[in-house]
């Protein structure tokens, strides 16, 4: 069998097996990703009144402003339809280089010693003590994230749960933006 048939016939698998585990998925709707216990779901003011209740303190607009994780962050509750399906976490103070390595590393330590979690990809998201980000990130467009799932209440990753955080670089300045999605409220082309 010529090797563009046995790709055609692998990719048609894979779609039917995505829409056999989002079938299942969609039938367990309350396992789905969390924030703090909280389940990214729901309206955009009940987020926002149960982060709230967690801490947070409201600033401008959508946004809400607190500790997660031992850092300042800021957070917003992103919606489509008016559904949540992403809580963004932006770290309130901008690092130098060797800090953010620092902050990043420890970062895939925790998620990777977290049994609620298990790593999207078998790659080393780890950044080398050598390694140059600015540089990377200037000259060759490098983008650092590392992305993980969520253990479903099964025990078993759940590829609608994930979670994952990169590096923001403001002028040499760097922080880390961290995503929780629920990728079962994404926008999947309804809207066209």
């Amino acid at each position: 069998m010529p090797l563009a048939q046995i790709l055609s016939l692998m990719k048609k698998l894979l779609i039917a097996l995505a829409l056999l585990i989002g079938t299942s998925a969609t039938a367990q709707e309350k396992d789905v990703t969390k924030f703090l216990g909280i389940p990214v779901d729901g309206f955009k003011s009940e987020m926002i009144e149960k982060l709230k209740e967690k801490g947070f303190v409201p600033t401008y607009s959508d946004y809400l402003t607190g500790e997660f994780n031992g850092t300042n962050v800021d957070l917003v509750p992103v919606t489509n339809n008016n559904k949540v399906y992403r809580i963004a976490v932006f770290d309130k103070d901008y690092l130098e280089e060797t800090d953010i390595k620092i902050r990043f590393n420890k970062l895939c330590n925790q998620f990777e010693n977290n049994p609620r979690y298990k790593k999207i990809s078998v790659d080393n998201f780890q950044i080398s003590e050598s390694e140059k980000i600015s540089y990377n990130i200037t000259v060759n467009k490098k983008r650092y994230e590392a992305s993980y799932f969520q253990v479903s209440e099964n025990g078993t990753p759940c590829f609608y749960k994930n979670v994952w955080f990169m590096i923001d670089d403001k002028y040499g300045q760097y922080r880390i933006i961290m995503f929780y999605d629920n990728l079962l409220n994404q926008a999947n082309g309804e809207d066209l």
